[in-house]
């Protein structure tokens, strides 16, 4: 990890010197003599190492009173990785203001999710990112800002309100002061050609390469619940439940970058659905940092040199997984997709989807509170689970999100009825995002431990594991892409 990254200043002149990408979102360069900040691969001539100075975060740089470059653009740069990597404090918070808890609750909100105070929140969060709560959120709606108004065709305010500026005033004087362009200044500088099409927002999802699109789109393709899910024409769709509505999801790989076409019942939802897709796909990854850490044991360096750069495949939504990952217990996929097709069809709100094949939202816990426990086509024993796992995340007894303590979750899922090794750490893993999660009782992680002459009972495959550490959950990937008879059935 490189916790701190834009204080080794030697480090990170090097990094802008050479325009290496991979540090995108990592740090932004601040230049002294323009007032403006860059992401460390600007293609403009880099500044005299006097002239720079290094920043954590886009809102430190406004902070500081230093506007964004208008060739590299630093905003739409990949998050850094720290926050989808680390489980501390900071970390937390940082998921949570991507989610848009500060504009939608306040920092008094965000603290409360966190359980700390809110002067403690401001200091950490000023402390490791040179900048607050409220100055993170700003930076956040000045990006989301700009995507509309450069994706879209909407009066400007229309896109003030969507982007959670209070005012027009307030939403033209940020934009200006940080792009140091106007609103419609901004709208001229879009190509000619550019398409808008109404009611659909089209975006590029940037990603540190390389990334192997194939685990991780063919994963969720493989997974998909009717109605909720498809692969259709390249692309993976899905319905989003939102804080202010619903959505509809569109990803297709490029080379250099996610194609993203959203349809939103609401725009203020844009930077969240954003955010969310960004986690489910792993987008925030360092693969450099995480294969070169895998490459260290001679028996995954093949496999990793072979398809590098895979991504664990995530959710945009938590409660939702874990649910999901109870029906799929002891069954097959085609199997689980069922139970899971018909909990939606009875219980998920109905969305209409333009282009015709997603119907649904994945039912809430709250929708599914009151079902009757019969109707579930499952052994008693796994209704149980099933039915007690609804119970508490309906009733607040677990919260399983962004800003969920992964220790503290898993301590309180294996507390419940059903719940075995395997569910909490596929839990940790794909819904929390835990970097290190392993599942050393997989069978197919078993199966391919044996192929490559690894241990592959779950006590010794833990051990031998522990030179994979912080990046288990990335080995897992490389070790199911070796197996070739793939798992019927999930364990407990």
């Amino acid at each position: 990890m490189r916790n701190g990254m834009h204080t080794d200043r030697e480090r990170c002149v090097r990094a802008v010197q050479s325009k290496d990408a991979r540090f995108d979102g990592w740090f932004f360069t601040a230049v002294l003599t323009t007032r403006i900040y860059c992401r460390p691969s600007c293609p403009a001539v880099p500044p005299k190492p006097e002239n720079m100075t290094f920043h954590p975060s886009a809102a430190s740089c406004q902070q500081a009173g230093f506007r964004a470059c208008k060739r590299c653009r630093p905003d739409t740069s990949p998050g850094s990785p720290e926050w989808n990597q680390r489980a501390d404090l900071v970390a937390r918070a940082m998921r949570l203001i991507a989610d848009g808890v500060v504009d939608r609750e306040g920092v008094p909100g965000l603290a409360a999710r966190l359980g700390y105070s809110t002067r403690q929140i401001e200091r950490q969060v000023l402390a490791e990112l040179g900048a607050g709560p409220l100055a993170l959120a700003r930076a956040q709606r000045a990006q989301t800002a700009r995507l509309l108004i450069e994706t879209t065709a909407l009066p400007m305010a229309d896109i003030a309100f969507a982007a959670g500026f209070s005012s027009i005033r307030t939403f033209n004087d940020t934009v200006r002061e940080v792009f140091a362009l106007s609103p419609s200044e901004l709208r001229g500088r879009r190509p000619k050609n550019t398409v808008t099409v109404p009611g659909v927002l089209s975006l590029r999802l940037p990603f540190r390469a390389p990334l192997n699109p194939d685990n991780l789109f063919g994963h969720l393709a493989a997974t998909a619940v009717p109605g909720v899910e498809e692969w259709r024409d390249g692309a993976y769709r899905r319905t989003l439940g939102l804080p202010y509505g619903h959505g509809i999801v569109a990803l297709t790989p490029r080379p250099d970058h996610i194609a993203c076409r959203l349809t939103l019942s609401d725009l203020r939802d844009l930077p969240v659905a954003i955010s969310r897709c960004r986690r489910m796909l792993d987008l925030d990854a360092d693969p450099v940092a995480i294969d070169d850490q895998l490459r260290t044991d001679p028996v995954l360096a093949p496999l990793v040199d072979k398809a590098p750069g895979r991504r664990v495949p995530r959710t945009v939504d938590e409660a939702e997984f874990a649910l999901r990952a109870v029906l799929g217990q002891q069954v097959s996929t085609a199997a689980a997709r069922t139970h899971a097709a018909r909990l939606v069809t009875a219980h998920g709100e109905a969305v209409k989807d333009p282009e015709g094949g997603l119907t649904h939202l994945f039912p809430a816990p709250e929708a599914l509170a009151a079902l009757d426990p019969e109707s579930l086509a499952m052994p008693r024993t796994r209704r149980t689970t099933f039915t007690t796992l609804v119970r508490q995340l309906a009733d607040g007894t677990l919260h399983l999100g962004a800003e969920s303590d992964w220790e503290d979750s898993r301590a309180r899922l294996l507390a419940l009825p059903g719940f075995g090794p395997w569910t909490v750490d596929v839990i940790a893993m794909r819904a929390l995002g835990d970097p290190d999660a392993f599942l050393p009782t997989d069978l197919g992680i078993r199966r391919a431990a044996r192929e490559l002459g690894l241990p592959s009972t779950p006590a010794a495959l833990t051990a031998r594991a522990v030179a994979w550490r912080p990046w288990r959950a990335y080995a897992v990937q490389y070790l199911w892409a070796t197996d070739s008879h793939p798992i019927n059935f999930l364990p407990v």
